[in-house]
């Protein structure tokens, strides 16, 4: 059994790359990630210190005033001259620039995203009175344009498993490997379609997690708390078939991971992607279907089955519901519009009249 699960594993390998970028950081940047420190979670603190290091290197090679300064020496007294045109600037240069001969492009999305890490350091500063104002503070977020959302039909839902089961219209190379791989990828499919899971959450399972005599299993959710999700008798088939072929494998006894490589190992979230990928440019070529698009599939299906969105947003892991009801708004109109023709306001006017 291994002495750490998968997501204490990542938690660490995170904390090493957060201490290496901290590093390259304003040493004056430690005390915002010793402020956060109780209320966030590792993953999110790397995000925040990825996004500062390539503000701070913009700053120091794009902006007059800080050009030529050590980014590790920068103080608060510096912060003083920052403006909210350097911080759109930042912005306009997300959209291509290069570090090392490698070319970073940042779709609108991306760079609301690095918006918001400043967004929360500079006003952390500003709260503990460390500047006297809050350059980023009147710095509009880019405007998201909604998706609309993509999802497998009913009958593409059909299909796709149908595909993964059989392994009908792979590549040559991909059918020789389909016979060792059917049971665990009819698993891992069936488990995204019927219980919504992250692809995080779904690397993360290990068979210990599972428990047959509940339809339950254990998950760890975004930001590291434990939830439990519960499963159909289809999902149970699926991961028992999976698991008695998993059995026959003496490599595998002492590897506590549900879903394994080909290599024996815990699968990657990259694995995962690809898998899903090759079944799902065979069913549905016109769409990017990902493992989030089968989340959303089962969300939709759950949705328009309880047409609650609370209990979607539950189920899903969503803190927010109105993340949950931002997703499904287009699928509340077409149930609104479908109530509206439920209504007979005249329901007699055929019969004949009981007096």
């Amino acid at each position: 059994m291994a002495d750490k699960t998968y997501f204490e594993q990542r938690e660490i390998e995170a904390l090493d790359k957060l201490k290496a970028i901290r590093s390259e950081l304003p040493f004056i940047c430690n005390e915002f990630f010793v402020g956060i420190e109780t209320y966030t979670s590792p993953l999110t603190r790397l995000g925040y210190a990825t996004d500062l290091r390539i503000f701070f290197n913009f700053l120091v090679e794009e902006i007059d005033y800080f050009h030529g300064k050590n980014v590790r020496t920068l103080d608060y007294s510096d912060y003083e001259h920052l403006e909210s045109t350097h911080i759109e600037m930042f912005l306009d240069y997300l959209s291509y620039y290069k570090i090392d001969d490698k070319i970073y492009k940042n779709t609108i999305k991306t760079k609301a995203r690095k918006l918001s890490s400043l967004k929360s350091y500079f006003k952390y500063c500003y709260e503990k009175d460390r500047i006297s104002r809050d350059p980023v503070a009147k710095v509009k977020s880019p405007k998201l344009h909604e998706k609309p959302i993509i999802r497998l039909e009913k009958n593409e839902m059909t299909e796709f498993l149908d595909n993964v089961e059989s392994g009908h219209g792979l590549s040559e190379r991909a059918e020789a490997f389909h016979k060792d791989l059917k049971e665990r990828d009819v698993a891992i499919v069936t488990l995204f379609l019927g219980t919504g899971i992250r692809i995080s959450e779904l690397v993360g399972l290990d068979i210990d997690d599972i428990d047959f005599n509940t339809n339950a299993f254990k998950i760890t959710r975004k930001g590291g708390n434990q939830d439990i999700l519960y499963f159909n008798d289809e999902v149970k088939d699926a991961l028992i078939a999976w698991l008695d072929k998993r059995a026959q494998n003496p490599d595998l006894d002492d590897e506590p991971a549900l879903f394994v490589s080909l290599k024996n190992r815990r699968i990657s979230v990259r694995n995962v992607q690809i898998l899903v990928k090759k079944y799902a440019s065979i069913t549905t070529p016109l769409k990017k279907i990902t493992p989030h698009k089968l989340r959303t599939t089962f969300g939709t299906n759950l949705y328009t089955d309880t047409r609650d969105i609370f209990v979607v947003a539950n189920v899903l892991g969503h803190k927010d519901v109105n993340t949950t009801r931002k997703h499904y708004a287009a699928i509340s109109e077409n149930i609104k519009k479908d109530a509206a023709t439920r209504v007979n306001l005249k329901p007699n006017q055929n019969n004949e009249s009981d007096e």
